[in-house]
């Protein structure tokens, strides 16, 4: 779950990091008042969006005033940054900034361990700053069983080539973002600017952090992080089932059992709908897991046949610890659950572990909606060519 900024800087100040005073407004009038409540001479109205480039699209701007903030936030409350719609801003209090830096911490999965980067040129792109220079980004493997402690940061701001001076200050506050990681489960905590005020302060000016939503059990506190608003409803649909799902902008719906095997099935319908008119692509990515149940894939299937934008769905599966006698009764299941809504073409692959008790249930079904295919290829194609010939209606052509 990735967090908003004025989010990221309550988790930061809650663990004793240093950062600016900010308070969330959703309208002019509380953008007004959050600032009259700062009362400092230089305040930032700061788009609230789960995407970088705010500054260039204008969702930052620096105000000395109430009635100012309240102009500002009329700007920019609504705004769309690369297609984000602006719901909250930030009123924070100015910073005299002297120097600005870059820090994150993350889990680095190829490495099994964790990795921070840390550089004393920060305020630009990390991606921009890796690719044209590259020497100037420390990157310092962190033990998780030993985390970011005083030695580890030590190293990271000697690496990052910190001034002597500022090494103790800047690594103290490492420490702290590190403590955050830990105790929040997160998998980034990222601050771009991590600032040094001209009084010599070390200040997190911005954060970005990202929380592992496996660790939810341990922290209850952060379903209320979660918004709903910006959330797309099937994917919050999909999440009440404890379903890995996630919407894309095609219209072939998919279903595989195994993250690699949808993976390889999205690469495929996309190469089968290319040459067809419209160019069909998938729908969506759903993993209904090694070990699903018949309840498991008619919830699957019930998720992506309520999308209005689904022209046809293939269901790819490898039985393994999934048997396809269950997919194939999910199948049914769902089907009897939708009744007339079912109006989509599904085209069904079974391969492996009961393949022919999962084809002889579907065969027997008999259902007007039902194609099934030999292998993954055929199945693509075949779903890719009945999008092209049923509208979004869901009644075909």
């Amino acid at each position: 779950m990735d967090l908003y900024e004025y989010q990221a800087r309550d988790l930061f100040e809650a663990h004793g990091v240093p950062v600016p005073a900010g308070i969330v407004a959703t309208t002019p009038a509380e953008a007004a008042d959050a600032a009259s409540r700062l009362g400092t001479p230089v305040m930032v109205v700061k788009a609230q969006v789960k995407t970088g480039g705010r500054g260039k699209a204008g969702g930052v701007k620096v105000v000395k005033s109430p009635e100012a903030a309240r102009e500002a936030a009329e700007k920019i409350l609504g705004m769309d940054i690369k297609g984000h719609v602006v719901r909250a801003v930030m009123v924070a209090e100015g910073i005299d900034i002297a120097e600005e830096y870059y820090f994150s911490l993350l889990v680095d999965r190829a490495e099994r361990n964790w990795l921070a980067m840390c550089s004393v040129q920060g305020g630009m792109d990390i991606e921009t700053l890796a690719a044209e220079h590259p020497e100037a980004l420390a990157r310092v493997s962190v033990d998780p069983r030993t985390g970011l402690d005083a030695a580890k940061a030590a190293e990271v701001v000697a690496a990052a080539g910190f001034r002597a001076e500022d090494r103790a200050k800047v690594a103290d506050v490492l420490v702290r973002l590190g403590e955050v990681f830990v105790a929040e489960d997160a998998t980034l905590v990222e601050v771009n600017p991590l600032v040094k005020t001209r009084e010599g302060r070390i200040v997190a000016a911005d954060g970005k952090v990202s929380l592992d939503a496996h660790a939810g059990f341990r922290h209850p506190d952060h379903a209320a992080l979660a918004d709903t608003t910006a959330a797309d409803p099937l994917e919050l649909a999909a999440a009440e089932r404890d379903l890995n799902y996630v919407k894309l902008d095609g219209v072939v719906g998919v279903i595989g059992n195994g993250a690699g095997l949808v993976m390889s099935t999205l690469d495929v319908v996309a190469a089968a709908g290319a040459d067809l008119p419209g160019s069909p692509s998938p729908a969506n990515f759903l993993d209904i897991g090694g070990g699903a149940s018949a309840q498991v894939m008619a919830d699957g299937l019930a998720i992506i046949l309520s999308d209005p934008q689904v022209r046809s769905v293939f269901v790819n599966v490898f039985g393994g610890i999934t048997a396809c006698d269950k997919v194939a009764n999910g199948i049914k299941q769902a089907l009897t659950m939708l009744g007339e809504r079912a109006t989509r073409p599904i085209v069904v692959r079974l391969d492996g572990n009961a393949v022919e008790e999962g084809r002889a249930i579907l065969t027997e079904l008999n259902h007007p909606q039902i194609r099934l295919a030999d292998t993954m290829d055929e199945g693509a194609r075949m779903a890719a060519e009945l999008a092209v010939e049923t509208p979004a209606s869901g009644r075909e052509a």
